[in-house]
């Protein structure tokens, strides 16, 4: 009897680690499970947010949807420095990439507001943003985009 009941109980763990262990791998989704999801689907972009740079710091986010263009307004806190210039293009890229019908993206950070516009970010890649096929090529085009100083600042400051 004895020997059965340490059997169960020994069952019972392997079975909860296996379920906490699939749990846990289940719950990491990656962004382009994401794609084709459109501005007005407030459950799949909030769902995207989350997976976006510094999402933590996200405060609360608002989608227009009255009129076209639509877009979303987002409100960072504490973010700081090089930070607010990184998260502005990386987060408005992976959006324009994921999210069809997304045209501009306004960023409310602390002490700065920065807006920016699919057309602004196809010009400087050079390419459709809805063309991406993965994160990591989403990825490399915004290094390579954050390396030129300059163009971060022309495009920040349009």
């Amino acid at each position: 009897m004895q020997h059965r009941t340490v059997g169960i109980v020994f069952l019972l763990i392997a079975v909860l680690l296996l379920t906490g262990c699939q749990a846990a791998s289940a719950t990491k989704e990656e962004l382009f499970t994401f794609q084709n999801s459109y501005i007005g689907d407030n459950s799949s972009v909030g769902n995207l947010l989350q997976y976006l740079r510094n999402s933590e710091q996200l405060e609360h986010f608002e989608l227009q949807t009255t009129e076209e263009p639509y877009g979303m307004e987002l409100h960072y806190a504490a973010i700081t420095g090089d930070q607010i210039e990184e998260t502005a293009i990386f987060n408005a890229t992976f959006i324009f990439a994921l999210v069809q019908n997304a045209e501009w993206v306004t960023f409310h950070f602390d002490a700065q507001t920065y807006q920016l516009t699919r057309d602004d970010l196809q010009e400087r890649y050079g390419k459709d943003l809805r063309s991406f096929s993965s994160e990591d090529t989403v990825k490399e085009a915004i290094e390579k985009l954050l390396e030129n100083d300059r163009e971060v600042e022309a495009l920040l400051q349009d």
